[in-house]
């Protein structure tokens, strides 16, 4: 497989993706709570130009199994 910045976005997206759904089926487990509770990151830039105008929100909410995911897509993605 060819090795390319497009197919490291892919597989960190999927990571995270994984690490996310995982989070949420864990969710109900109290003894793994520490790691599922969420980090929100949020930016939300905005403008008003007189000729246009714009008002976006992006937001990443992250926790450990989700960065344990993005871990494991970079090792996979490596191997490769």
């Amino acid at each position: 497989m060819k090795k390319n910045t497009f197919t490291l976005i892919v597989f960190i997206l999927l990571g995270l993706l994984a690490g996310s759904i995982v989070s949420q089926l864990l969710s109900s487990v109290e003894e793994v709570s520490f790691l599922t509770k969420s980090t929100a990151i949020e930016w939300h830039p905005k403008a008003d130009l007189q000729i246009l105008k714009y008002d976006l929100y992006f937001q990443v909410k992250l926790n450990l199994i989700s960065l344990i995911g993005l871990v494991c897509a970079i090792w996979i993605y490596r191997k490769l």
